[in-house]
């Protein structure tokens, strides 16, 4: 038989396929960009062979929940979420995101999240998506994300959607997908998505019913305390009715208790919602300072218009007075919640020290109160700030693992690498589920699953997420002895240990741990849902090769 010139063979590693079928030892081929034998495949002449004898050859991981949208063109990002094994980052999350549009507003709202966008200047979800052909080692999905549709239409009005423009928005939002989003992204507690009630929603997930595509969700009111509410209003939504249209849902990082979790999307589905949710393996959060300590309407004026307010003295004092001791009442926060908020980024370089300390240690280093450290830090990074959130109810480990083992669990990073002290859950989320949470929350067959296999299924990448011959190959190979995370809250970007291989539409874009330059990535295109996936959460067995 005539050599292939690109023909690439994973030798001898132990396959775990994302079907949730039992592990194997095989070899792998790779040919024109896809799987062909999995099985014993016979070297030819000019075969690139790589040994994986000792390792698991598993599917690249889907990142179901990521804020990668503009810096995944970075190398040191692309770098970190290889080495997690993540093959597919899916953008376009909370509501928030570049296109449609100019991207201008979502880009200054967003700053401090997904970062800047180097070369989008407008347009729609088909020329973002084209922006990320082989432009970058990573695959890139999209959703369309319903705060800058609502944003395009309406701009900042805090009314109802009348007939007009309801229809304008369902016309932005089907022509994303026609573009090859993968669903619509809400973000409920971030503006003009807080304007949105239940029956718009509703409204714009007619076209993503249509299409058999995935409505995502970051629910209304927070989490934690306001779980029960959100997930009845996505049930709402999602369950099919007279006045709606039984989309499918998708929650985005569920951070609740595990049994209040099982409990609730049970009540969800027994309404008849189709629901799945991502999580993060830690408890503490990420977003933006002013989003956290300000009155909504801030949200809602441009970045010049805040700035002044927040610098005038009768605004402080107001703020002082009639504001923040409704801070201290939050539940999610408290009287301590001054230590409770770690900066993570501010673009201000008098403020370049100020990272990496609470805004009780920032105000305790100025001399100052802490609502003047906030509203000084704001108005300095021109409310381009971010932090690490503390939580009241720090759960367990264990806890965590009960919540990673449901069914509709996927793994989400929530990632954020903006800053020079992000979360350690941007560059650990991915190996830490593999490092900590195998053998509690599922075996390697299970992981396979929840981490790649059921994502793809849910979002609709048919061709990636499993590894059978004809798939897209994204692999990732894996030490099962070493795989771990290795980023802290001290130390947020370590990079993770025990991936040094992976694949990317059948490229070798991470070879002994360091990239290859190979820009292999796509912005991947919805297709039809991928089918035969079984959930093997805790009936695998356990063990190395």
């Amino acid at each position: 038989m005539t050599p292939h010139p690109d023909r690439t063979v994973l030798r001898g590693g132990v396959v775990v396929d994302g079907t949730g079928g039992p592990r194997r030892t095989a070899d792998v081929e790779i040919i024109d960009g896809r799987i062909g034998v999995i099985g014993e495949v016979e070297e030819r002449g000019g075969d690139t062979v790589v040994d994986c004898r000792g390792r698991f050859v598993l599917p690249g991981f889907i990142d179901a929940h990521a804020h990668v949208d503009g810096l995944v063109f970075d190398p040191e990002v692309q770098l970190a979420l290889l080495r997690q094994g993540v093959t597919t980052v899916i953008g376009g999350q909370d509501g928030v995101s570049y296109a449609p549009g100019d991207g201008v507003w979502a880009s200054r709202y967003f700053a401090a999240i997904n970062g800047p966008h180097p070369t989008y200047a407008g347009g729609g979800v088909a020329e973002l998506l084209a922006s990320y052909d082989g432009a970058t080692p990573l695959n890139v999905g999209y959703l369309v994300p319903a705060g800058t549709v609502r944003h395009e239409v309406m701009g900042m009005a805090q009314a109802r959607a009348d007939a007009v423009e309801l229809a304008e928005m369902r016309r932005l939002v089907a022509e994303g997908l026609e573009a090859g989003a993968l669903g619509l992204s809400t973000g409920l507690d971030y503006v003009p998505g807080i304007f949105a009630d239940a029956d718009e929603l509703a409204q714009l997930c007619a076209p993503v019913a249509a299409a058999d595509a995935l409505y995502v969700t970051h629910m209304r009111g927070g989490y934690e305390t306001n779980t029960a509410a959100g997930l009845a209003e996505v049930a709402a939504i999602c369950a099919p009715g007279a006045a709606h249209h039984g989309v499918r849902g998708h929650v985005s990082h569920l951070h609740v208790d595990a049994a209040d979790a099982a409990r609730l999307l049970a009540e969800a589905a027994g309404s008849g919602a189709d629901l799945s949710f991502d999580m993060y393996p830690y408890t503490r959060g990420c977003t933006l300072v002013a989003m956290a300590v300000l009155p909504p309407e801030y949200s809602t004026l441009g970045v010049d218009d805040a700035v002044e307010r927040l610098a005038d003295p009768a605004e402080r004092a107001r703020l002082r007075d009639d504001w923040f001791p409704a801070v201290a009442d939050k539940p999610s926060l408290g009287p301590d919640w001054p230590s409770m908020i770690r900066v993570g980024h501010t673009p201000a370089a008098d403020w370049a020290w100020a990272p990496g300390l609470s805004i009780a240690e920032i105000a305790n280093e100025r001399r100052t109160d802490v609502v003047d450290a906030t509203l000084d830090l704001l108005v300095a990074g021109r409310m381009e700030v971010n932090a690490v959130m503390a939580v009241r109810d720090e759960r367990p480990i264990e806890n965590l693992a009960r919540l990673f083992a449901l069914d509709g669990h996927t793994g989400g990073s929530d990632g954020i690498f903006v800053g020079t002290v992000p979360h350690p859950r941007a560059a650990g989320s991915f190996a830490r589920f593999l490092g900590t949470y195998i053998g509690r929350s599922f075996e390697w067959e299970g992981a396979a699953v929840h981490l790649a296999g059921r994502t793809a299924e849910r979002f609709g990448l048919a061709e990636r997420g499993v590894l059978r011959p004809g798939a897209a190959a994204d692999l990732a190979i894996i030490d099962p002895l070493t795989a771990a995370d290795a980023a802290t809250y001290d130390d947020p970007r370590a990079l993770a240990r025990g991936i040094d291989d992976v694949f990317v539409n059948g490229v070798h874009v991470l070879r002994g741990g360091a990239l290859t330059g190979a820009l292999a990535g796509r912005g991947l295109r919805r297709a039809a849902s991928a089918a035969g996936i079984h959930s093997p959460s805790q009936t695998s067995t356990k063990g190395t090769p």
